[in-house]
């Protein structure tokens, strides 16, 4: 599988030395043996191999990678160019439209955003093919806790986007008062219309970066030719 071996590695590598992450590794490395597991193995450490540590700007916190095939690539709500856009990044789009007039691309391929320091995390990093939340607790969560608990500690103001109750329920560990916490309803079609639209976190992300005079994103995705 693959490994984090960059400025991520040093406050993570004591995650890799606990009982529960040797457990974990052992059970995902079985589910790769005997089942479709996504994203594909090489891939599983994307957001932190795209984003490092010392560049995060933005935190966006999804729940589990996407479940169909050819989805899945490592960045919460992205999918590689030519894969069909799923409808939760459908919903991203239209209010990143609406917040700041960019235009909807051709394809759902976030690598731009990854690039500028805009860390795509899930709180669960696996998932069986076809099976919404299939690898809930066998210990990602207490891994990406620990990143989330690395970057709250951070010296520097950092946003963090929580969308839906799983992303939710990690604001208890965001402490830092340098920090900006963003909330609303999860962006897929069942709940976008319980507070995701109009929430422009887009906006109010770039305000805050430039506040605290760091360099906004650009959040617009390029067409693909």
């Amino acid at each position: 599988m693959a490994a984090i071996d960059n400025d991520w590695l040093e406050p993570l590598k004591e995650e890799f030395k606990k009982p529960y992450y040797a457990k974990l590794y052992k059970t995902v490395l079985e589910e790769y043996n005997t089942r479709t597991i996504f994203p594909n193995a090489d891939e599983l450490f994307s957001a932190f191999q795209l984003t490092p540590l010392s560049k995060v700007k933005v935190v966006i916190l999804g729940q589990d990678p996407y479940h169909n095939d050819g989805q899945a690539h490592g960045l919460s709500f992205s999918v590689k160019p030519n894969v069909a856009i799923p409808p939760s990044l459908v919903n991203i789009y239209k209010e990143l439209q609406d917040d700041l007039g960019c235009k909807i691309p051709n394809h759902g391929y976030l690598k731009k955003w990854a690039e500028q320091g805009v860390l795509l995390l899930n709180t669960v990093l696996t998932v069986r093919a076809h099976q919404a939340y299939s690898h809930r607790g066998i210990g990602w969560e207490e891994f990406t806790d620990a990143v989330i608990k690395t970057l709250n500690e951070q010296d520097r103001p950092i946003v963090f986007i929580l969308w839906g109750r799983p992303a939710q329920n990690k604001k208890k560990m965001l402490t830092n008062s340098k920090h900006l916490i963003l909330e609303a309803a999860h962006p897929s079609p069942l709940s976008a219309y319980r507070g995701f639209f109009g929430s422009k976190p887009f906006s109010k992300t770039n305000e805050f970066l430039i506040e605290n005079g760091v360099e906004a994103i650009n959040w617009q995705i390029d067409d693909l030719l």
